[in-house]
């Protein structure tokens, strides 16, 4: 099957990666765009993997401030080298997370952030919802598909993308990563809001319309809602 421009361009489009990846991948799976998109998937998280001990201390600091001034996001984004900051693409990413972090107000940046407490108090809160009633072996994977589920709301890194929801936050790293050529590492951020209501279990300050307390981790009684 000839593999045209519009097709090259269209999969970039759909993935960020190369114009020769994107031919490539291609002409490997005979114009499927599906398997094409998935080897491009596959194809950046081995070349993530390998860039994955770099050191990366370069990088920019994107403050995003939402209309009107009541809203704001920092968020620490590190590469390795001065010249992949300046870039476009590097530019683009930062502002996304932070525009991500701004629309859904995760608590942590990974799972491996969230203090054990936090998990086995989600863990007790889930099982009462599910009951007693079933064998441990289920309850256990009904618990990891809710705690799964849990990571994706509080997790920056787990959340689906929001401009592409088919995607998730670490998977949009990886292709930049891909793409740019250097390790990539979101090291931190924060989010600030005025006015909200007040946490019952650590009194700290928190959104009308959040399910966890941004302070202690704890889920937040919203009735029916």
């Amino acid at each position: 099957m000839a593999i045209t421009v519009d097709m090259v361009k269209e999969l970039r489009q759909q993935t960020g990666a190369g114009v020769l990846d994107c031919r490539n991948a291609l002409e490997e799976v005979e114009g499927d765009f599906e398997r094409a998109a998935e080897l491009l998937r596959k194809k950046g998280l081995a070349v993530a993997a390998k860039k994955a001990d770099r050191e990366a201390n370069n990088g920019l600091v994107e403050a995003y401030v939402h209309a009107g001034g009541r809203l704001g996001v920092l968020v620490e984004v590190n590469c390795e080298t001065d010249f992949v900051a300046r870039t476009e693409g590097f530019k683009e990413l930062a502002h996304d997370l932070a525009m991500q972090v701004a629309a859904t107000d995760p608590l942590y940046l990974m799972p491996e952030d969230i203090p054990p407490e936090v998990i086995e108090r989600e863990r007790q809160w889930q099982r009462e919802q599910v009951g007693d009633d079933k064998p441990e072996e289920i309850m256990e994977r009904i618990l990891e598909g809710k705690l799964k589920k849990y990571y994706q709301e509080v997790c920056l890194l787990e959340q689906p993308f929001i401009k592409d929801d088919g995607m998730t936050v670490r998977e949009l790293v990886v292709n930049q990563i891909a793409k740019l050529g250097e390790n990539i590492k979101v090291r931190r951020f924060a989010r600030f809001e005025l006015e909200g209501e007040i946490c019952p279990q650590c009194s700290s300050s928190i959104r009308s319309d959040v399910q966890f307390c941004g302070t202690c981790g704890c889920r937040l009684d919203r009735g029916a809602e």
